[in-house]
């Protein structure tokens, strides 16, 4: 087999490939194997016909066709292979010769992973943000650790934000009752917006046994996106008392003996959480220098792709009910035009990202570890809340497993190029990237988990049993649902 390699742009490539017949003989047994399973020659057994009764009865086009059909793919990986062309995607085939006996010709245009020159990772310079602790922070991580130990009681006068109500719901549409909007008994805190809209203003002020009404709009169920007309009836109101935040409490809820000890962890817990967002803040900025200052050619078709499973996965959220998505849009303030236009630059930040992460992998020669990938699996699974064995199953249905490896990879790229970087706050000093991330030898491995509990954390509670693990590594998107790694 002879193949050429012609550029047609950075990202495309034609594959010309001949291919003798001769070569072909093994292409041409089990074709005739098959071929002569799919017929009823008389006087032949099933699949017994020899070649020249099948060639005389179905015609020697419909061999070679069979034999082409199986040829090419595999003739066309050969190609790639031993050209060492990083291909994206699927190639445009075409049969240009076939010569019976002689050869078989064939192209394949294919787009390719661009040659992409990598800027010196000692030369990056970013800044992020300082760490501003405020005495408050620590004070509301101590409320909320208090409110998990208070206790309800009842009171007697109008309901207030941060009460807890049991409450009786119903809610009518346009005069018909709407049954999965009504119950009876429901306990609820005001103020927590984990109900409808326009009821924490219906409930404050409201008395025990008082009805209040108000309209809103549902957002799931047979009326979605329909306003209605809601009753709420008050059948008690506790007010949660919460314990003095002294010495016992201390002693209660943690393993500390004064409040003071508390209060100073509840402190480096807050400060260990902003710490994060700085190895967060500081990961995204070096991938936007990165490719702020690499050239990065990308193909169209691949750009094509991420931006149809974004607007696919948009539009999923919503049963693919293109109305309410343009309800959405509409209470966004955003068009279709706008929203097109956000999804194409993000497509293309991803597909960008990608591309430049996987050929630092390639320079860095980094590998994936079983553990690396485990660790992957298990984190992912979590987040859908599904066991590792069933989140793997699905992986392995949908084709993702190698995204999912080809994102631990990109992840520990990145953590190689941030530890390279120099990173400083916006006081001037630097930054502990051993503290962020963990020990230079760990490094990688930590980088290639992905940030989101750390982020998520940033914003809730500091947990009793928070770690001080960084998790920070998958800046180039969650290409697990569209993956440009290499064919």
């Amino acid at each position: 087999m002879k193949s050429t390699v012609e550029q047609l742009s950075p990202t495309r490539v034609k594959i010309n490939v001949e291919v003798p017949f001769d070569e072909l003989k093994p292409n041409f047994d089990r074709a005739y194997r098959k071929l002569a399973k799919q017929v009823r020659i008389p006087g032949f057994r099933p699949g017994k016909a020899p070649a020249r009764v099948l060639e005389s009865r179905l015609g020697r086009g419909a061999v070679l066709e069979e034999v082409v059909n199986e040829a090419i793919p595999a003739k066309y990986m050969e190609a790639v292979n031993s050209g060492e062309v990083r291909t994206l995607g699927r190639p445009d085939l075409e049969v240009t010769q076939i010569e019976d006996g002689d050869t078989l010709a064939f192209t394949a245009e294919v787009d390719i992973r661009p040659q992409i020159t990598i800027p010196a990772f000692g030369e990056l310079a970013i800044t992020v943000d300082d760490i501003e602790l405020d005495e408050s922070e620590v004070e509301e991580q101590l409320d909320q650790l208090r409110a998990r130990f208070g206790t309800l009681s009842g009171v007697d006068r109008p309901a207030e934000s941060g009460d807890f109500v049991s409450i009786d719901l119903s809610a009518t549409v346009d005069g018909e009752p709407v049954e999965d909007a009504t119950t009876s008994g429901l306990s609820y805190e005001i103020g927590s917006g984990e109900l409808v809209e326009g009821i924490d203003e219906a409930l404050i002020g409201a008395n025990e046994g008082e009805t209040k009404t108000f309209t809103t709009k549902l957002v799931a169920g047979e009326y979605a996106d329909r306003d209605a007309d809601v009753e709420v009836t008050v059948q008690s109101i506790k007010h949660r008392e919460l314990p003095e935040a002294d010495d016992e409490f201390a002693q209660l809820a943690s393993e500390f003996d004064t409040i003071q000890e508390l209060r100073d962890d509840l402190r480096q817990r807050v400060e260990r959480v902003k710490r994060m967002q700085q190895g967060v803040q500081a990961r995204d900025k070096v991938l936007d220098a990165l490719l702020e200052s690499t050239e990065i050619p990308v193909p169209d078709s691949v750009v094509e792709s991420e931006v149809d499973v974004r607007k696919h996965d948009a539009i999923h959220a919503f049963d693919h009910d293109d109305a309410a998505f343009q309800n959405w849009l509409q209470e966004q303030g955003q068009s279709q035009e706008e929203f097109d236009a956000e999804q194409r630059v993000e497509a293309e930040k991803s597909v960008r990202s990608q591309l430049l992460l996987d050929t630092i992998a390639d320079e860095q020669n980094l590998q994936v570890s079983d553990n690396e990938l485990t660790e992957r699996i298990v984190y992912q699974a979590q987040r859908f809340g599904v066991s590792p064995d069933e989140y793997v199953q699905r992986a392995q249905q949908s084709g993702q497993l190698g995204s999912i490896f080809a994102d631990v990879r990109r992840g520990k790229a990145l953590g190689t190029v941030v530890r390279s970087a120099t990173v400083t706050d916006a006081s001037g000093n630097a930054i502990d990237l051993d503290e962020l991330f963990g020990p230079a030898e760990d490094a990688s491995a930590e980088a290639s988990t992905d940030e989101t509990a750390a982020v998520e954390s940033s914003d809730e509670a500091v947990p009793a049993d928070e770690t001080s693990t960084v998790e920070a590594s998958d800046a180039a998107g969650d290409s697990e649902q569209s993956d440009q790694r290499d064919k």
